[in-house]
């Protein structure tokens, strides 16, 4: 009889074993480059607070009441407070398991020598214990899964950090250049009003035609129309600005002006570091780890499982003798259980496993390709607006000194009306340029930091 037991347990053990994935494990692709792909790169320390370094103390309240309001970073902490709930019931599942239950009941029934009905009271209390024995490693992977899956949030609740950081910086800084914007539209709308009213003096006077008149009064009205414009923009980053904190849209205080803004010291960061500490790669490779760990899991459902069982239970007629007597009745057992019938759908379940795994695998390499890209494209970025930004300051230069030869010239009557226009037409469009362009440069810089996992001192 033991030998045809053992003969059933090792068929038991031969069926459950028999897996013909369908689905391949994928292999790893990933290349690290050892450098940059211009082999520059910054150069000074990484700041743990990198946009204090903007050195305004109202950008600085801004991250920190978005870091504790905006609805993303509550959300991404929830998430994280979830998972660590799961961890816990994974965990739970690889303890013994401990039930206890009290009936009662009431019964009438008729006696057989009086005829008359009897009445009864019965109580009954049981106690059951069991254990599933972790022989193949099933539970302690789903606890390794669940761990994996709660690193991952917590990575991604850092990465909403510092998403929501540098979006902060960014808007605010946008803001301060429409602001820029504006005072050199209104700047230059003032300097026109003035030649509108010079061109309209000489018209009266005689001493210029009409035409020229008419020219002034359009650019006039062109650069007035512009400004609407501006507010209406600097109206819509606020309100952005004032939900991303966590408020309601409004009005947005200012502490430093747009030209006092100066580009940031960018943080040093290795390749290497850089897939240490980013905290989408972090969140990534959580994900392939906890995908491994459960294709661990689904492998070992494929094998039999030892359950042991203990139970005991008393009953009798009054509650005081149910709580005083002992156990009158009790069991212990243990059962080996292997799947035969539904094979193929434990088979179909680790299938499934590995291609989420591959999945992991596959997102994870595509992560840390787009970090370097994204980082690539923020150094390649500050290095051309660096030099975009300097050839504009020095053409401003020249137009604000052709702007005034060509207003002496038309004063004095030595050129037309049309070269102080064109000269205007230059200097704005400059100006605004430089604006503009010190803005993308500024947050190319917030980009590469955020690129670069942000700031991480003393790590």
């Amino acid at each position: 009889m033991r030998g045809l037991t053992l003969s059933c347990l090792a068929a038991a053990l031969l069926l459950s074993g028999c897996h013909s994935p369908q689905v391949q494990q994928a292999k790893p692709t990933l290349a690290i480059p050892a450098q940059w792909r211009d082999q520059v790169g910054p150069s000074s320390p990484a700041e743990g607070v990198w946009w204090r370094n903007f050195h305004d103390s109202m950008l600085n309240g801004y991250v920190d009441e978005a870091l504790r309001y905006n609805s993303d970073v509550l959300t991404a902490r929830e998430r994280v407070n979830e998972y660590q709930a799961r961890v816990q019931a994974a965990q739970g599942a690889q303890w013994p398991t401990l039930d206890a239950g009290v009936n009662a009941s009431r019964a009438r029934s008729q006696s057989a020598a009086s005829g008359l009905p009897v009445h009864g009271d019965l109580y009954k209390g049981s106690l059951t214990a069991g254990y599933n024995v972790d022989i193949w490693g099933q539970y302690s992977s789903e606890t390794e899964a669940a761990q994996a899956s709660l690193d991952a949030q917590k990575a991604a609740a850092a990465a909403a950090n510092l998403t929501v950081a540098s979006s902060v910086a960014a808007g605010y800084v946008t803001l301060l250049s429409l602001d820029e914007q504006l005072v050199v539209t209104q700047s230059t709308l003032a300097s026109r009003e003035n030649a509108y009213r010079l061109a309209k003096r000489q018209y009266e006077s005689g001493y210029s035609s009409r035409l020229e008149l008419m020219q002034s009064d359009s650019e006039y009205r062109s650069t007035r129309a512009q400004v609407p414009e501006l507010q209406h923009q600097i109206t819509q980053q606020e309100n952005a600005l004032s939900v991303l904190i966590g408020k309601n849209p409004g009005a947005v205080k200012r502490g430093v002006e747009f030209d006092k803004l100066t580009p940031l010291a960018l943080p040093a960061q290795l390749p290497s570091t850089l897939l240490e500490r980013r905290p989408d790669i972090v969140q990534a490779e959580r994900n392939l780890v906890a995908a491994d760990a459960s294709l661990a899991s689904s492998r070992a459902q494929l094998l039999p499982s030892i359950n042991l069982v203990a139970s005991g239970s008393l009953q009798d007629s009054t509650l005081s003798q149910l709580i005083d007597n002992p156990l009158r009745l009790w069991s212990i057992g243990g059962s080996i259980l292997a799947p035969l019938l539904n094979r193929e759908a434990l088979n179909a379940q680790v299938d499934v496993a590995m291609s989420q795994r591959n999945q992991a695998l596959y997102a994870y390499e595509k992560t840390v390709r787009n970090a370097f890209k994204e980082a690539n494209d923020s150094i390649d970025a500050i290095k051309r607006l660096q030099e975009q930004l300097t050839e504009l300051q020095e053409q401003e230069k020249v137009a604000e000194e052709t702007l005034r030869i060509a207003q002496n010239r038309y004063r004095n009557g030595y050129s037309s009306y049309l070269d102080e226009l064109d000269a205007q037409r230059t200097l704005f469009s400059t100006q605004l340029s430089v604006v503009q362009v010190k803005n993308n440069l500024l947050l190319a810089q917030i980009d590469l930091y955020r690129a670069l996992g942000g700031g991480w001192g003393g790590l």
